[in-house]
């Protein structure tokens, strides 16, 4: 639980208190001002009334984790600094400027670990809004004005930065006056995603093949950029929004399009788009965009960015840390137990890459831990676990130290004859299994024929120049078996598999 303690007199003061109030953590208020100090006690927020702040006074508050010295007098504000960082050295001090243009900042600069300048914070807030960094804000606010109702749609099964993005977006989406729903397509059996989801109380909506979208006339796409590709939406649907972080293979087609790779997690955008829409968060939406960024970033140890640092930091006062610790310590099913004893014995090590089949899946998401964990292997730098649910081959992998980008490599092995992605350490495929699914043959058969077919198409091409952007051998080399790809005959196995139909 974060201990603020906030100081000095005037509106500033005033309105922080009233809202660090209302979220999480303890606050201590101690100010010389009495309005301030009537004004809060009105509203039940508990004030420390002073004459002159000295140590004593100071050292009467219980010890904080953040102190902060909000008063419009220059001078004022840093000699309760000086004291207020004295008495509590180990405290985070923040100190506001106050308007005062010809007063230098060192003096306070000096004493505080942040001094809050209320012109450059207005420039910047105003720069986000009217400039060229608020175009994006301004088109999306124009198209939502534009839909009447509006799907969100997040990936396949989805994973905490989708879900958490949903629903960020959804609450900007009815800010601008648009009905919204959060649907996905697939199952959530990952045993965190299941604990996030009821934990937090989200209402989602479990879209099926049956399932008319003609109620919505608009679709928004977080987390992934293209229909039919990680989702079973139609691959011709028109796309009004999409708001991601996974570098695209190709052009991405919608009305507004967000595509920024530079930041670990999708969620971290959103945080970006709530702020410049004023849109305050409350502590299940904080949650959960932090569960969201804390997943995608593997705990901030991966593909991280300043930006992702900035959104958890403007999340943590409104997150509950306790909802946190309830979602990160959920049971695991005997089922994922299962998939991940069966990766463990049917490993197969070439070098420092290990390959597993699994064989049929009852929870697609047991895959991912099952990679997660075996990743720790001694001498092992990359890792592919696959299985079989539902007529579809899926695939995990995952990466460490290995030099090659994992996205583009499973791209590059599986994307012609399925849909793959994701990113330098951490990716995914699917592929459909066609005719082999209604195979005659024996179950050990077919598990021998998905393991040629997957494994020697990544060994090959790890072995290949993975930076080259010329075509995979396949495309113009090999023929393809129509009987593994479900088509009809072998040249119209080609032709699919050297339409290239972009990324995953």
């Amino acid at each position: 639980m974060t201990r603020r303690l906030l100081l000095g007199g005037g509106a500033v003061l005033e309105r922080l208190a009233q809202s660090v109030h209302e979220q999480s953590g303890s606050l201590q208020v101690g100010t010389d001002d009495p309005e301030t100090a009537d004004a809060l006690t009105e509203r039940g927020i508990p004030v420390v009334e002073f004459e002159q702040f000295d140590q004593a006074i100071c050292s009467g508050f219980e010890p904080p984790d953040i102190v902060g010295v909000f008063d419009e007098r220059r001078e004022r504000t840093e000699s309760i600094a000086r004291i207020a960082g004295s008495v509590f050295p180990n405290a985070q001090l923040i100190s506001y400027a106050g308007w005062s243009a010809e007063a230098s900042l060192d003096g306070l600069a000096s004493l505080s670990d942040r001094v809050v300048d209320p012109a450059e914070a207005l420039t910047d807030h105003l720069s986000a809004r009217i400039g060229d960094r608020g175009q994006r804000m301004r088109q999306l606010q124009q198209v939502l004005r534009e839909i009447d109702r509006l799907a969100v749609v997040t990936h396949d099964n989805p994973d905490p930065d989708a879900l958490a993005s949903a629903l960020a977006l959804a609450r900007i989406a009815q800010a601008a006056g648009c009905p919204t729903e959060v649907c996905y397509y697939g199952e959530i059996t990952h045993q965190e995603n299941r604990a996030f989801i009821n934990v937090l109380g989200m209402e989602l909506r479990n879209l099926g093949p049956e399932d008319d979208l003609s109620e919505f006339d608009g679709v928004a796409l977080v987390d992934h950029s293209r229909p039919s590709v990680n989702d079973q939406l139609p691959a011709d649907l028109p796309i009004d929004i999409v708001i991601d972080h996974h570098p695209p293979r190709s052009p991405v087609d919608a009305r507004f399009v967000d595509l920024r790779s530079s930041v670990g997690a999708t969620s971290t955008l959103l945080v970006d788009y709530l702020d410049r829409f004023n849109i305050d968060f409350d502590e299940d939406l904080a949650t959960a965009l932090l569960f969201g960024i804390h997943v995608d970033t593997d705990g901030f140890s991966r593909e991280i960015s300043q930006e992702d640092f900035t959104a958890a930091a403007r999340l943590v006062p409104t997150v509950n840390f306790g909802t946190l610790d309830r979602i990160e310590s959920p049971s695991i099913s005997p089922r994922t137990f299962g998939t991940i004893a069966d990766a463990i014995q049917n490993r197969r090590v070439e070098g420092s890459v290990l390959m597993s089949c699994v064989g049929a899946l009852s929870e697609r998401d047991a895959l991912a831990q099952a990679a997660d964990r075996l990743l720790n292997m001694e001498g092992i730098t990359t890792v592919l676990v696959y299985g079989i649910k539902d007529e579809q081959i899926f695939v995990s992998a995952r990466a460490r130290g290995a030099g090659i980008d994992l996205g583009e490599t499973l791209r590059d092995a599986f994307g012609q004859i399925g849909s793959a992605g994701g990113h330098v350490d951490m990716a995914g495929a699917q592929i459909k299994l066609g005719l082999l699914g209604a195979t005659d043959e024996r179950d050990d058969s077919l598990h021998d024929v998905i393991e040629e077919i997957v494994a020697s198409r990544f060994l090959d091409v790890l072995d290949a120049d993975v930076g080259a952007t010329a075509t995979s051998p396949y495309a113009t080399e090999s023929e393809i078996d129509a009987e593994y790809l479900g088509e009809d005959s072998p040249e119209e196995g080609r032709n699919r598999w050297n339409d290239r139909p972009g990324d995953s």
